[in-house]
């Protein structure tokens, strides 16, 4: 039986503040724990507010600062969302100690706080597909305009061996090592999701990550962006609602999860590269997106496309949503929200790039 206390890490970040909002709307008893130095989580924390008033917990702290305080939030948890972390490759490289302790060391404060919290809840840890590194040796080549596996039909599967490249991808390969070990050394009850490129409302995607909703601002305001390589790289892309499908299934079939790692996106039956975002851009606003371009950068993949037969298998799970209506959700959402994404958007007028 698992208890109805929910704390969620990140809990009013983009991801996180759309768990949140599932998890009360379902009458879970909610614990939002948020440092707030993201831009746009003070707003995403209003709209929960002003959909569910004060039915949830709010907790400001920072998951660096372990102590008997930290512990307290998860005594009696059920389950424990740990979204809370340093998001952007680029920042990692200029701030790596910042980034290691958020990443690596934040993630085992809330680890062992829960180990500690006597109650065995199950913890569900956001991990990367930056924890496979840039991948240079898979035989990648180019067919209409973007670049494929040369023989990986259905993607790239867990049995990849972690490979990370960059500081970010150290980081988070750690916390992601970390959840894995304490299911085998201490029984918790803890699974991985290796996400590829989530989207959707409530992001306010920025130029060093969330590039499909930084792209589809950027058109609706008729503002440029650089793209950093040649546009032809391709991600699988995922709607935060089938991320949630996922989790809520992972948990609800925990005596298979616990202890595994799953790589989770939109597989192969959604992939976009930049210049199809853009194209689908140019045809929803009826004018063209300007674009220029700049090097590659350290680490990029040319591409990364989830295999999710894993997740298809053990918890019967697999997205719903497909790209075109996924995009064209986000671009409702940000037209609906303008004025908010403008006030949430960074003072500088950067540009694109693929995080």
């Amino acid at each position: 039986m698992i208890s109805s206390k929910y704390v969620i890490t990140g809990g009013a970040g983009f991801i996180g503040s759309n768990v949140s909002d599932y998890y009360i709307s379902r009458s879970a008893r909610v614990v939002i724990v948020d440092n707030f130095s993201r831009r746009g989580s003070e707003e995403n924390l209003e709209w929960l507010r002003s959909r569910h008033g004060r039915k949830f917990e709010v907790v400001r702290a920072d998951i660096r600062d372990a102590g008997p305080a930290f512990d307290a939030i998860f005594k009696d948890v059920g389950v424990v969302f740990h979204f809370g972390g340093q998001v952007a490759v680029t920042t990692s490289v200029a701030d790596p100690r910042s980034d290691f302790e958020i990443n690596a060391a934040g993630t085992f404060n809330v680890l062992d706080a829960a180990r500690r919290a006597g109650s065995q809840p199950v913890v569900a840890y956001s991990s990367t597909n930056k924890v496979y590194g840039k991948m240079a040796n898979l035989g990648i080549v180019e067919r209409n305009g973007r670049y494929e596996y040369g023989n990986l039909r259905e993607g790239i599967s867990e049995e990849r061996p972690l490979d990370p490249y960059s500081p970010y991808g150290c980081s988070k390969c750690a916390g992601d090592q970390y959840v894995l070990d304490f299911a085998r050394i201490y029984g918790m009850r803890t699974f991985v999701f290796r996400q590829s490129c989530i989207y959707g409302p409530r992001q306010f995607g920025m130029e060093d990550q969330g590039w499909l909703a930084w792209f589809c601002i950027r058109a609706l305001e008729g503002r440029p962006v650089t793209i950093y390589g040649d546009g032809k790289q391709v991600r699988d892309v995922l709607h935060v609602q089938d991320l949630i499908a996922a989790y809520d299934a992972a948990i609800a079939h925990i005596d298979k999860t616990r202890g595994r790692a799953y790589n989770v996106g939109g597989g192969p039956r959604n992939t976009m590269s930049l210049l199809e975002l853009v194209r689908i851009l140019d045809r929803r606003f009826g004018r063209k997106l300007e674009c220029s371009f700049e090097d590659w950068r350290p680490g990029d993949q040319p591409v990364f496309i989830s295999d999710i037969t894993r997740a298809r298998r053990e918890f019967g799970w697999a997205p719903k949503i497909g790209i075109e209506e996924g995009v064209q959700r986000l671009i409702d959402w940000i037209q609906q929200n303008e004025q908010l994404v403008s006030r949430s958007r960074p003072e500088a007028a950067g540009a694109g790039r693929l995080a």
